[in-house]
């Protein structure tokens, strides 16, 4: 899910950027160092929206680097436990398959696919229906629930299922149309 918040940073700057552009280098060192991170407590950083506040600089002795406080508008990506998702599946193996939604990878347990799926090896694995209607590979495209996470201080780790109402593959590249 995505959230809009207020988040705080101190940012160190190097003296010869300090000018009449020091507001616009510490923004653009700002979106270089947290766009595309992730923090455990608040999930992926997207983008940043808006500065707020850029407090006043505190000189480090010894280097002449200043430490600048600054508050931030940002958007949050943060995968909770029973939210349904739509990703791409990046790999298949005899486990089950992992599966990219933005920046967050999940893992799909072959426990967690429908029974009537058979993992199937060869120069494409994935995972077909008895039947063969229903194909999952790489790059299909699949809705799943997320039943688990994990938080590091700087990773989200999910597990998945299909196997579930309205659940399931999306859009299979390997269908001829």
């Amino acid at each position: 899910m995505f959230f809009h918040i207020v988040l705080e940073r101190n940012m160190q700057l190097h003296p010869r950027h300090f000018g009449p552009h020091l507001r616009d280098k510490l923004v653009a060192k700002l979106m270089k160092d947290v766009e595309g991170t992730c923090s455990g407590r608040h999930g992926f950083v997207v983008a940043i929206t808006g500065v707020d506040n850029i407090g006043k600089g505190l000189i480090r002795d010894g280097t002449g680097f200043v430490t600048f406080p600054v508050k931030y508008q940002c958007v949050v990506f943060r995968p909770f436990k029973g939210e349904i998702l739509e990703a791409v599946v990046t790999m298949v193996n005899k486990m089950g398959f992992f599966a990219e939604a933005g920046p967050v990878q999940i893992f799909v347990s072959n426990h967690l696919i429908p029974d009537d799926m058979e993992f199937q090896a060869g120069d494409v694995p994935n995972y077909t229906t008895s039947d063969g209607s229903v194909k999952i590979q790489k790059e299909s495209e699949v809705r799943l629930k997320i039943i688990g996470t994990r938080v590091d201080a700087t990773e989200i780790f999910c597990i998945g299922t299909i196997k579930d109402d309205f659940l399931g593959v999306i859009n299979d590249p390997g269908a001829s149309s």
